[in-house]
C-alpha cells in the first residue's frame, strides 16, 4: 500500500551528550591512558535512534517518490498519447485541406490545359485564314493589273475598278485586324502557359508536402526509422501561416482562373473576327463578280450595236460606192451631148458672111452647152460630195472596228482574265479557317 503519510522533513530530535568533565568521567585524567575515543551508551542509543529515524525517513521519500514517479509517468504517457493523438489529427486535417487545394490546382491545370488548346486552335485557323487572304489579294490586284491594259476609250474608272479598289483595302484590313489578333492570341497563350506552370509548381509543392504529412501521420511509436532531431522543434523565419498559405494558393488560382476567362472571350472574340471577316470578303467578292457581271453585258450591248452599225456602214459604203460610180458614168455619159453641141457650134462659127446668123438653132444649141454645163457641175459636186461621204463612211468603218476591237479587249480581260481567274477565290470554310 502507498503511504498516506504526508512527505516532509522530521524534526531532528536533540540529545544531552555527556562529556567528560572531571574526574569522575570516562574521559577524565584517570582513565586518559586506557580509552580516550570511546561514545557513552546514551552516544550509542542516540545514533542508533538517529539511523532509525533516517532510514524512516528515507523509506518515507522514496516511497513517495515512487508514487509520484508512477503518478507522472501515467500523466506523461496520456498526455503524449493524447498530443499525438491531436498532432495526427491535425495532420489529417491538414491533409485534407492540402488535397482540397490540390484538387482545385488540378482542376485548374486541366481547364487551362483544355482552354489552351482550343486557343491553339484557333490561332491555327487564324494562321490558315491569313494564309487564305493572300489568294484574294492576288486575285484583286491581278484584276487591278489586268484592267490596266484597256485600251482607250475603254480605260475608265468604272464600277468594277471601284469594287476592286474596295476589295484591296478590306483585304489588307482584315490582314491586319487577323495579325494583331494573332499577337493577342501568342500572348494569351503564353499567360496561360505560365499561370499553368505555377499552378503546377503550387501543386507539385502540395503533392510533396502531402506525401511528407502521410508519412507523418504514418508514424507511431513502433516505427522503425525515428530518430531525435533536437533543433527541429522551432519555427523557420521564412514560414508561412495558415492564412498566406490559403492565400497564396487562392490568389494563384484566382490569377489562373482569370486568365482562363480572358482566354475564352478571346476565342469568342477570334471566331467573332472569322466569322466576320470571311463573309465581308465573300459578299465583296460577290459585289465584284456582280460588277464584272453587269460591266460585261454592258459591253455586250455596246459591242453588238457597234457590230450593228458597222454592218450599216459596210451596206452604205457599198451603195455610195455604187452611187460614185453612177455619177462618174453620169458625168461621162454627158461628155457625148456636150462634145457634140460644142462641136455644132464651132462648126456653125464658120458660116460665111451674113450665113453666120443668131439664129433659134445657135440660141439652143448655146442653151444647151450651158445646160450640159451645169448638168456636169452639179454631178461634179455631187460626185465630190459622194466620194466625201463614201471617206466618211470608211472613216466611221475603221472607227467601228477599232471600238469594236477595243470592246473585244475589254470583255477578254474581264472575262477570260479576271473572271476565270476570280473562279480560284477561296470559299467561306477557307476563309473562316476551318479548311
Amino acid at each position: 500500500m502507498a503511504q498516506t503519510v504526508p512527505a516532509c522533513q522530521l524534526p531532528r530530535k536533540l540529545y544531552d551528550v555527556a562529556r567528560n568533565t572531571g574526574a569522575h568521567t570516562s574521559s577524565g585524567l584517570a582513565t586518559a591512558g586506557f580509552r580516550t575515543a570511546k561514545y557513552l551508551v546514551d552516544e550509542w542509543f542516540q545514533n542508533c535512534y538517529a539511523r532509525y529515524h533516517q532510514a524512516f525517513a528515507d523509506l518515507d521519500q522514496s516511497e513517495q517518490q515512487h508514487h509520484e514517479s508512477r503518478q507522472l509517468v501515467a500523466e506523461t504517457e496520456a498526455l503524449a498519447q493524447r498530443t499525438q493523438q491531436d498532432s495526427t489529427k491535425k495532420v489529417g486535417e491538414r491533409l485534407k485541406d492540402m488535397h482540397c487545394w490540390k484538387l482545385e490546382l488540378q482542376r485548374q491545370v486541366e481547364e487551362l490545359v483544355a482552354e489552351t488548346d482550343l486557343l491553339l486552335a484557333q490561332k491555327q485557323r487564324l494562321e490558315r485564314t491569313l494564309d487564305a487572304t493572300a489568294v484574294p489579294f492576288s486575285i484583286a490586284t491581278d484584276n487591278l493589273q489586268c484592267r490596266e491594259r484597256r485600251q482607250h476609250p475603254d480605260l475608265v474608272r468604272d464600277c468594277v475598278e471601284m469594287e476592286l479598289l474596295k476589295e484591296a483595302d478590306l483585304i489588307r484590313n482584315i490582314q491586319e485586324l487577323l495579325k494583331r489578333t494573332m499577337m493577342q492570341v501568342v500572348n494569351q497563350i503564353r499567360m496561360n502557359h505560365e499561370h499553368k506552370e505555377t499552378c503546377e509548381m503550387d501543386w507539385s509543392d502540395k503533392v510533396e508536402a502531402c506525401n511528407i504529412d502521410e508519412a507523418c501521420c504514418r508514424y507511431h511509436n513502433q516505427s522503425s526509422d525515428l530518430q531525435f532531431y533536437p533543433h527541429s522543434a522551432k519555427f523557420e523565419e521564412s514560414a508561412s501561416t495558415p492564412e498566406t498559405w490559403a492565400k497564396f494558393t487562392q490568389e494563384n488560382l484566382y490569377r489562373a482562373e482569370r486568365e482562363r476567362l480572358a482566354s475564352v472571350n478571346l476565342r469568342k472574340l477570334v471566331d467573332c473576327i472569322l466569322q466576320d471577316a470571311s463573309e465581308d470578303l465573300r459578299l465583296q467578292c460577290d459585289a465584284v463578280n456582280l460588277a464584272f457581271g453587269r460591266r460585261c453585258e454592258e459591253l455586250e450591248g455596246a459591242r453588238h450595236k457597234l457590230e450593228h452599225y458597222l454592218r450599216e456602214t459596210l451596206r452604205e459604203i457599198v451603195n455610195q460606192e455604187h452611187n460614185v460610180a453612177a455619177l462618174k458614168q453620169a458625168i461621162r455619159d454627158k461628155e457625148a451631148p456636150l462634145k457634140v453641141a460644142q462641136t455644132r457650134l464651132y462648126q456653125r462659127s464658120h458660116r460665111p458672111n451674113v450665113e453666120l446668123c443668131r439664129d433659134a438653132v445657135q440660141f439652143r444649141l448655146v442653151s444647151e452647152v450651158e445646160e450640159l454645163n451645169l448638168s456636169l457641175a452639179a454631178l461634179r459636186e455631187k460626185l465630190l460630195e459622194a466620194e466625201q461621204s463614201l471617206r466618211n463612211l470608211e472613216d466611221t468603218r475603221m472607227s467601228l472596228e477599232k471600238d469594236i476591237a477595243v470592246k473585244m479587249n475589254s470583255l477578254f480581260i474581264d472575262r477570260q482574265k479576271c473572271m476565270a481567274h476570280r473562279t480560284r477565290y477561296p470559299t467561306v470554310l477557307q476563309l473562316a479557317g476551318y479548311q
